[in-house]
């Protein structure tokens, strides 16, 4: 993953280190409940420092991959209408979609590292990795959309909304010290109920492309 200005070197480093830490597909873990847990963690790790990235930089100058027009290009070609600011998982995970996606996906098989290895997707991009907001996909599929997302404007809506609140929290003078202790306090535990979260979601996924 690249990004524009000062960041592109730190965030391409970050991104591919984690690429290479989800070094098996799903599909290869069978019911082995450890190595299912090990897998997850590192996806949700991946998903944090993208979380972080669209926060902190305009989505709009992101760039993901070194492919990232001809995946904008292809994606749009055969899902021109599909919505992606809220994702219907049924447009993705049925085997109506899957029919459609699969012939996309192969396309970038020897052009995107680990096009297919699991990664987890935002259903709601205006909102974070939760348990109701987060499904398995494959790779090239959250870069086709998040790419999409990036380049149509929709998730500046986080980028704006953590910026609308560090200036409040900095008008608020005196009382910005209290406040920061209490929502560090409320993340520490929002964190723990994520893990609990993507437990669960491990455990109950099906098996991606």
């Amino acid at each position: 993953m690249e990004a524009t200005g000062g960041t592109e070197e730190l965030v391409s480093g970050e991104l591919v280190s984690v690429a290479h830490a989800l070094s098996l597909p799903a599909e290869s873990y069978g019911n082995d409940p450890d190595i299912e847990m090990a897998w997850a963690m590192r996806a949700m790790q991946h998903a944090e420092i993208y979380y972080k990235l669209i926060s902190s930089v305009d989505p709009q100058f992101l760039k993901l991959t070194k492919v990232d027009d001809h995946i904008y290009s292809e994606f749009r070609e055969n899902f021109k209408n599909l919505r992606i600011d809220i994702l219907d998982p049924e447009e993705l995970k049925s085997e109506s979609a899957k029919e459609k996606w699969r012939p996309f996906c192969l396309k970038f098989d020897g052009i995107v590292e680990d096009f297919n290895y699991g990664t987890l997707l935002r259903l709601n991009c205006s909102q974070g990795y939760t348990e109701e907001n987060t499904i398995f996909a494959p790779r090239i599929q959250f870069f086709a959309i998040e790419i999409a997302r990036n380049r149509e404007g929709y998730n500046k809506a986080v980028y704006t909304g953590i910026k609308d609140k560090e200036e409040k929290e900095a008008s608020n003078g005196g009382d910005k010290g209290a406040n920061s202790r209490e929502e560090e306090k409320g993340a520490n535990r929002e964190g723990e109920k994520e893990k609990e979260a993507y437990k669960e979601i491990n455990k109950s996924s099906e098996t991606t492309m």
